[in-house]
C-alpha cells in the first residue's frame, strides 16, 4: 500500500525544499516519489499536514550504555571531574542498565532518530540494539595508557565487537588522553580502510593543556588512578595536531565535541588530507564546560559538521531537535536548511548509511518527520517534532 504525504514544504535535504510538496512511501518506509503540488499521480489519498516534513535525524554521538546514569553527575566541573564521576558511577545492576538503555532507546526514536553512532566499553548494549527500531553502528572504545597493554587492548575491543552487527560496528581509539602512543600505533596497523574511526577531541581546554605543556587537570588524574605520566613529554600544540598522524590515512574519521578546536587546529587536519567529519554535542558541552565550539570557524572552513546527544550521564535528553534549538539559540546566524544538513544526511555520511537514509530521495527508507510550529524556518523553542514514518 503506497501512502501520500504532503505538507506546507517538504524538505529532501540533498535538494531545494518544495512548497506543497508530496512524499509517496511504502508501508516498510521506502520512499517511492517525490512531487510537487502540480505533479502528483492524480485520483490518490492525499494525508494534508500543517509544518514541514523532514527525513529522520541521524545521531553521530551517544553512549547509550550511560542511560542510567540521568541526572546523577553534577553539571559545569569540567571534563576530568565529569570523568572522575563517571567512573565512580557507572556501576549497576544490569537490569537497571538494560532497562534504562532500552528506554532511552524508545525516545531516541520518538524523537525522531533514525540511526545512532553509540560507543561502547561492553556489550551489554547489544540486545537493545538487536530488538530496536533504530540502525546503530556501535563504536567499541579502546582506552590504555600503559604501552606494553596496546595488544591487548585492542584483542579486547576485537572480542566486544563481535557481539554487535558486523556491518554496522567499529573499533576505535576513545581520547587522545586516554590512549598511548604505542596504543596509537597498533591500532593504526590493526584496522582496514572501512572501519569507521569515532574519537572524543578536545572536549577541554585541559586535554590542550597536556599536550601543549603537560600541565593541568589531567595529571592531577593520572596521578589518582596510578598511572606515572613521567614518560609523556609536551608537545608545543594541541593535541589533534600530535595524534592525527597516527590515525590511519585512508579511514573516515569523526572528531567528536571540538569545543576547544581552533583555527590553526582546522588548518592542520584540512593540510592533513583525511576525510574528516566534526561532530558537535552543544547541550553535553554545556552540561560539563559550560562552553560551546565555535561554529563559526567549522563553516568558514567549510568542515563537514554532524550532530550527536552524548549520553544521558551528560545531558537531559536525546534529541537531535534539542542539540539544534540550542545551536540556533546561541548562534542566532545560523540558517535552518543547512543545520538540517547536519543533522540528516551528514551524520548518515559519517555513519556511512547514507545510501538508505539522511534524505527523502527514492529507494531510500529514512523515515518522516513533520516538524510543527515553525514559522519562516526560524528554529525557536516552540518547535516540535512528530514522527510519521
Amino acid at each position: 500500500m503506497v501512502h501520500y504525504y504532503s505538507a506546507d514544504y517538504v524538505m529532501p535535504v540533498t535538494s531545494s525544499p518544495i512548497k506543497n510538496g508530496v512524499i509517496a512511501m511504502d508501508e516498510n518506509g521506502t520512499v517511492l516519489g517525490i512531487y510537487d503540488n502540480d505533479s502528483v499521480p492524480k485520483d490518490v489519498e492525499i494525508e494534508r499536514l500543517k509544518g514541514v516534513l523532514i527525513p529522520g535525524f541521524i545521531n553521530a554521538h551517544c553512549h547509550l550504555e550511560l542511560s542510567h546514569l540521568l541526572g546523577k553527575i553534577p553539571q559545569k566541573q569540567g571534563l576530568v571531574k565529569f570523568i572522575t564521576e563517571v567512573m565512580s558511577n557507572r556501576g549497576a545492576d544490569d537490569d537497571l542498565v538494560q532497562e534504562a538503555m532500552a528506554a532511552a532507546d524508545r525516545a531516541m526514536y520518538a524523537n525522531g532518530i533514525q540511526a545512532v553512532g553509540d560507543h561502547v566499553n561492553s556489550a551489554i548494549s547489544a540486545k537493545v540494539k538487536e530488538n530496536s527500531k533504530i540502525t546503530y553502528h556501535t563504536f567499541v572504545e579502546i582506552l590504555g595508557l600503559k604501552e606494553e597493554e596496546a595488544a591487548q587492548k585492542i584483542d579486547e575491543a576485537r572480542e566486544i565487537e563481535f557481539n554487535f552487527d558486523s556491518g554496522h560496528a567499529s573499533i576505535t581509539m576513545h581520547a587522545p588522553y586516554s590512549c598511548s602512543k604505542a596504543l596509537f600505533k597498533a591500532f593504526k596497523k590493526s584496522v582496514s580502510d572501512d572501519n569507521i574511526i569515532s574519537i572524543h577531541n578536545q572536549e577541554s581546554e585541559e586535554e590542550n593543556k597536556l599536550f601543549r605543556y603537560k600541565t593541568g587537570e589531567f595529571l592531577d588524574f593520572y596521578q589518582r588512578i596510578g598511572f606515572p605520566a613521567d614518560e609523556f613529554k609536551a608537545q608545543a600544540r594541541n593535541s589533534v595536531q600530535t595524534y592525527m598522524s597516527y590515525l590511519p590515512t585512508g579511514n573516515k574519521v569523526i572528531l567528536v565535541h571540538n569545543t576547544y578546536t581552533s583555527l590553526k587546529d582546522l588548518d592542520f587536519i584540512r593540510r592533513m588530507g583525511r576525510d574528516v567529519v566534526m561532530c558537535l554535542c552543544p547541550k553535553a558541552n554545556l552540561y560539563i564546560e559550560d562552553a560551546l565550539p565555535k561554529v563559526s570557524i567549522f563553516e568558514q572552513n567549510g568542515c563537514e559538521i554532524a550532530i550527536g546527544t552524548d549520553s544521558l550521564a551528560s545531558n537531559d535528553s536525546l534529541s537531535i531537535l534539542d542539540e539544534l534549538k540550542v545551536l540556533h539559540k546561541h548562534f542566532p546566524d545560523l540558517d535552518f536548511s543547512q543545520t538540517l544538513k547536519w543533522a540528516t544526511i551528514n551524520g548518515a555520511k559519517a555513519l556511512a548509511v547514507e545510501e538508505s537514509m539522511g534524505s527523502l530521495e527514492v529507494g531510500k527508507t529514512p523515515g518522516l518527520l513533520l516538524v510543527k510550529n515553525i514559522n519562516h524556518f526560524k528554529l525557536t523553542d516552540k518547535v516540535e517534532i512528530e514522527r510519521i514514518a
